[in-house]
C-alpha cells in the first residue's frame, strides 16, 4: 500500500478505494456503536477510557500507519487522515491516544534500521508497546533546540537527566520517544539533539497528570528522568539527528491535527445545523434568520477548505515529498475553522450552548488545543512564510 497514487494502475486504485471504504465502514460502526453513547460522560468526568482503548487495539488502530510487513494495517496517511476526521467528529481526545503513539511509529519506521523496526514496530502495532512523543519541557515548547534534557554516554549506557512535560500517553504508555541533548554546546544547537525511545523503569518518574480546559480523559502528565538508563540500540536516527527524527513525525503528526480540525470543524457544523431547524424564534427556524444562515455558509466553507487542504497534505505524505509546506496550511487552517466554527456553534445554540448537556460545549473547550498543539499557529505562519520564499527565489 505504498506505491504513489501518481503511478497506480486503475485496478490498483480501485482496490484501494474499496480497501479503505471498507476500513472507513468499521471505523464508523465502531464510533457509532461503542463511543459516541460514552464519550460525553467520559469527558466530564476526566474517566480514562479502557474499555475503548482496548476495542482500538483490536481493531488495529495503534497500528494504523506501520507497514503491513511489520504486522500494521500499512495505511496510507491520506487514508489514515479520514479515520482520525471521522474520530475527532465523534470524540476528538480519542484519536490522542493513536496520534502521538503513531508518531513515534512513523519516526522508528522512517529513521530506525531494520533490526530497530523488527524488533519495535510488531509490538507498537498490536498496542503491547504504546506511548508517544516526549518533546515538550517546561521552559522550551516551541522551542525545541532549547530543550535541556540531557544523555550523556556511561559505558554501555546512555544516562538521562531533564524533564518533560504535556506528555500525551504518559501514564496509560509505557514507551516514548524522547528528544534529548547529547551534545548541549553544539552548534547550530540541533546538531546536538539526539531522540531514545525511553521504555519505564528506573530513574523513569510520571510525575502529576495535568488538569485539562478540554482534551480530557486523554491522559497528559510531566515527565522528571533522574539517571536513567537507555541502552543504545534504543537510539533512533543515529546521534546528533534527533531533530531530523522530531520533524519527521510531525510532518504525520500536523496532518493529523488537520484532521483533527476537520473534525471538530464538521461536528460543530452538524450541531449548529441540527439546532437551527428544530428551535424557532419569532415564528420561524432560526436558520431562516439571516443573521444565523450567515454563520452556517461560513462555517460549511470553512469545513470544505479545511478537508481539502488536509488532503492534498495527507497525498503529499502518501507519495513520500516534503510537504511541510502543505501541511502547514493545513494545519493552520483547518485548526482554525475548529475554533471558528466550534464559537460559531456556541453561539447559535445561546444559552443552551453553554450548558454541558449539549455537545457543542466539549466542541468549545477542545477546539483551542489544536490551534497549540504540534506547533502554534504563529510557527505554522514562520513555517509557510519560510516555504513560500524558498519556492520563489528572486
Amino acid at each position: 500500500m505504498t506505491t504513489p497514487p501518481d503511478i497506480e494502475s486503475g485496478a490498483d486504485a480501485e482496490e484501494l478505494a474499496e480497501q479503505e471504504r471498507l476500513i472507513l465502514d468499521s471505523i464508523d460502526r465502531f464510533l457509532e456503536r461503542d463511543v459516541a453513547p460514552y464519550a460525553q460522560q467520559l469527558e466530564h468526568d476526566d474517566a480514562y477510557p479502557e474499555e475503548i482503548v482496548e476495542q482500538m487495539k483490536a481493531l488495529g488502530l495503534f497500528g494504523a500507519v506501520i507497514p503491513e510487513a511489520y504486522g500494521g494495517l500499512g495505511l496510507r496517511p491520506s487514508t489514515y487522515a479520514k479515520v482520525i476526521e471521522r474520530m475527532a467528529q465523534v470524540w476528538m481526545a480519542l484519536s490522542g491516544v493513536i496520534n502521538s503513539h503513531l508518531i513515534m511509529a512513523f519516526i522508528v519506521d522512517k529513521m530506525g534500521t531494520e533490526e530497530q523496526k523488527r524488533h519495535f514496530l510488531p509490538r507498537f502495532a498490536t498496542g503491547e508497546v504504546r506511548g508517544g512523543l516526549a518533546l515538550t519541557e517546561p521552559d522550551g515548547g516551541t522551542d525545541l533546540q532549547a530543550i535541556r534534557t540531557v544523555a550523556r554516554r556511561d559505558g554501555n549506557d546512555y544516562v538521562v537527566n531533564g524533564a518533560k512535560t504535556w506528555i500525551t500517553n504518559s501514564i496509560h504508555g509505557n514507551c516514548l520517544a524522547l528528544l534529548t541533548k547529547t551534545d548541549p554546546k553544539a552548534e547550530p544547537r540541533h546538531k546536538g539533539m539526539t531522540m531514545f525511545l525511553a521504555d519505564k523503569g528506573p530513574g523513569f518518574k510520571v510525575g502529576r497528570k495535568l488538569d485539562k480546559l478540554g482534551y480530557r480523559s486523554i491522559d497528559t502528565a510531566e515527565l522528571v528522568f533522574e539517571d536513567y538508563r537507555v541502552p543504545p540500540f534504543n537510539l533512533i536516527g543515529g546521534e546528533g539527528n534527533g531533530m531530523k527524527c522530531a520533524m519527521t513525525g510531525l510532518e504525520l503528526g500536523r496532518v493529523n491535527v488537520a484532521a483533527r480540525g476537520v473534525g471538530v470543524a464538521q461536528a460543530a457544523l452538524d450541531e449548529a445545523v441540527r439546532y437551527s431547524q428544530q428551535r424557532q424564534t419569532f415564528g420561524k427556524p432560526i436558520h431562516q434568520h439571516q443573521a444565523i444562515a450567515l454563520k452556517l455558509a461560513d462555517m460549511v466553507t470553512r469545513v470544505h477548505a479545511a478537508r481539502l487542504l488536509t488532503e492534498q497534505a495527507a497525498n503529499a505524505l502518501d507519495r513520500g515529498d516534503r510537504c511541510d509546506f502543505e501541511a502547514g496550511m493545513a494545519k493552520l487552517f483547518a485548526t482554525e475553522a475548529a475554533l471558528e466554527n466550534a464559537t460559531e456553534a456556541l453561539r447559535i445554540h445561546g444559552a443552551y450552548g453553554y450548558s454541558k448537556e449539549f455537545i457543542v460545549e466539549r466542541l468549545y473547550r477542545d477546539a483551542p488545543l489544536l490551534c497549540i498543539g504540534e506547533g502554534t499557529n504563529e510557527i505554522q505562519r514562520l513555517v509557510i512564510a519560510k516555504r513560500l520564499i524558498e519556492q520563489n527565489p528572486i
